[in-house]
């Protein structure tokens, strides 16, 4: 911003309070007198006032920035914060981004892509470095062409208006970077993750569909105390329980035959979380994983623990009694709260439901308006998911692990920094075998 300020003649009155100086300064001060002198006020905003609105990294001491969009070059992720000597290679990465990839059954999209990785810095002989891990995937099966009336036309409930409002400007192949494909980053993050959690504390993420549009999978066929990842990785639709897993499919079948899409919902539970995570008030924990899993395309709820059902029950029914089992350590009798009280985990299991809507990019014939603003109607080609929910789950997994290794590593820095009250806290160390160690 400039302004232009206009000087008023200064007074060449005599001096007697002792400037003397003053005088000798009176004609240079009657020549600035009679021009304008032009001043440019640039705006000083303080560095913690200042609005970074990027959108693309995740996390505080764990950070993860994706990048790429669906038809461009590539896409993947930097991770920023990850441990020194943790022993990991771009396998540990590919299990979890073959869960992800397209392709993989009839009832997901048939765009065929084998989303290998590279790993292209951060790892030194095979341990990572502590320095940021720079994660690339490459798109080998593009279609721009399939989007040619998409770049022209609207498609209903999908992020393409919405781009256009805030950017004026977007990627139209296959969404840019409001397409799924963007969270192969997140999944490759998450699985280092999942190996942080694992080696420090045994700590599990596990995730499965427990519901396909109507049919819902009843919460006590599931034990989730016993639950595998090869129970979950048994059926195409991955849903631990045969019988149901069969409807499911079924009902992808019916609609992806018809050019239209269902939804459904991801449950996500964790097993031997530490206790202690999550920061009071405005990073409790349950809050943190509710932005992460709703940051994913098409979720639409998140409920947690017993979420609305919890409603209709009094204080008495939904109370966790508390006892203490055979090691001496107090549990809760039941798990109404999820393995969260007040922000924090309590050692239980936690457990989350995400509602995913149906897929927005369908073929059939729907209204919609142009990029000119003319109403037209549209039939969208390209390949999509009839049903996002089945590859969602590494997807949901990922987010999830993502919060618990940041939360694990501002326990550890903030509690764990002194020595622990050991009346009322457990130790926070790594499950490692003497040969185990680094040091």
């Amino acid at each position: 911003m400039a302004s232009s300020v206009f000087s008023k003649p200064f007074l060449t009155a005599s001096r007697t309070d002792g400037f003397s100086g003053f005088g000798s300064l009176n004609s240079d001060l009657t020549y600035l007198s009679s021009v304008s002198v032009q001043i440019s006020i640039r705006p000083r905003i303080h560095k913690r006032l200042q609005i970074k609105a990027t959108g693309s990294t995740f996390g505080t001491h764990f950070r993860v920035t994706t990048y790429g969009e669906s038809h461009g070059g590539g896409v993947g992720c930097v991770i920023d914060g990850c441990p020194p000597r943790l022993p990991l290679s771009e396998a540990d990465m590919q299990v979890d981004l073959d869960r992800r990839r397209p392709g993989q059954s009839r009832i997901t999209t048939p765009r065929k892509e084998t989303d290998t990785c590279k790993i292209l810095s951060g790892i030194s002989e095979g341990v990572s470095t502590g320095t940021p891990i720079h994660v690339f995937v490459p798109n080998t099966d593009q279609r721009g062409h399939d989007y040619k009336e998409m770049s022209l036309a609207y498609r209903p409930s999908h992020a393409d208006a919405t781009y256009d409002m805030k950017y004026g400007v977007r990627a139209i192949q296959g969404g840019g970077r409001s397409s799924a494909r963007e969270t192969i980053g997140r999944v490759a993050a998450g699985a280092v993750a999942k190996k942080i959690l694992k080696q420090f504390s045994g700590t599990e993420v596990l995730a499965y569909v427990s519901q396909v549009h109507k049919v819902v999978l009843p919460e006590d066929l599931v034990d989730h105390y016993t639950l595998t990842l090869d129970q979950i990785e048994s059926n195409i639709v991955r849903c631990p329980d045969a019988k149901y897993a069969e409807e499911m499919i079924s009902a992808i079948d019916n609609v992806r035959v018809r050019g239209d899409s269902i939804g459904g919902v991801v449950t996500c539970i964790v097993r031997n979380c530490p206790r202690g995570l999550g920061s009071p008030v405005f990073d409790k924990l349950e809050a943190e994983l509710a932005k992460a899993v709703m940051s994913l395309p098409a979720t639409k709820g998140f409920q947690f623990g017993s979420g609305f059902a919890g409603t209709f029950l009094t204080g008495s029914e939904h109370n966790d009694e508390f006892y203490l089992d055979e090691q001496g350590r107090m549990r809760t009798r039941t798990n109404r709260s999820g393995g969260i009280q007040g922000g924090i985990s309590n050692g239980e299991i936690i457990n989350m439901r995400i509602a995913f809507k149906p897929t927005a990019t369908i073929g059939k014939k729907q209204h919609t308006v142009t990029r000119d603003m003319k109403e037209t109607e549209l039939i969208a080609r390209g390949r999509h998911d009839p049903c996002v929910v089945p590859r969602a789950v590494p997807m949901v997994e990922a987010m999830v692990a993502l919060v618990l290794v940041d939360q694990l590593m501002a326990q550890y820095a903030q509690c764990n920094l002194f020595p622990i009250n050991p009346e009322l806290q457990e130790p926070m160390s790594p499950m490692l075998e003497p040969e185990e160690a680094f040091f």
